[in-house]
């Protein structure tokens, strides 16, 4: 898989609801939650939780470290929707210039620049740049190493 080619999201995937007990951790806090929460009956589908349109959705794995500040990192997958309308704040997928970026979209001297989250990098400021919005990050997917 190369890692800046967009994945589409299946448009009718399969259900996978996975246990999910009721468990509310607390930062700071230790101990184990009661046994009986695992008879709950509680399910989750990640497909359910995290694609709101299947059909405007698509997967991309993101390199670098321009979004660090905003809890993007090398290696995650990003869940991008088309459908969204972008928003000052939100973070972009776009091709600028012919180059795929991921950048916070911002309004500066009500100017429309992307933005990343690590000082090195400087704003793109998107006037007479040539600018396509693929589409919104809705989550971001961050595995640890284990």
């Amino acid at each position: 898989m190369h890692p800046n080619i967009p994945y589409c999201a299946h448009i009718a995937p399969p259900h996978l609801a996975l246990p999910h007990p009721l468990a509310l951790g607390r930062a700071g806090l230790s101990g184990f939650p009661s046994p009986a929460q695992d008879y709950e009956g509680r399910t989750l589908d990640l497909n359910e939780h995290l694609i709101k349109r299947p059909a405007s959705t698509f997967f991309m794995s993101v390199t670098g470290d321009s979004m660090e500040a905003f809890g993007i990192y090398d290696g995650d997958t990003l869940v991008v929707d088309r459908s969204l309308d972008p928003r000052p704040g939100h973070i972009l997928v776009a091709l600028v210039e012919g180059e795929i970026t991921v950048k916070r979209y911002q309004l500066l001297g009500q100017r429309p620049y992307l933005c990343s989250g690590n000082q090195r990098y400087q704003p793109i400021a998107l006037t007479d740049l040539d600018c396509q919005v693929w589409g919104v990050v809705r989550s971001v997917i961050h595995e640890f190493q284990v």
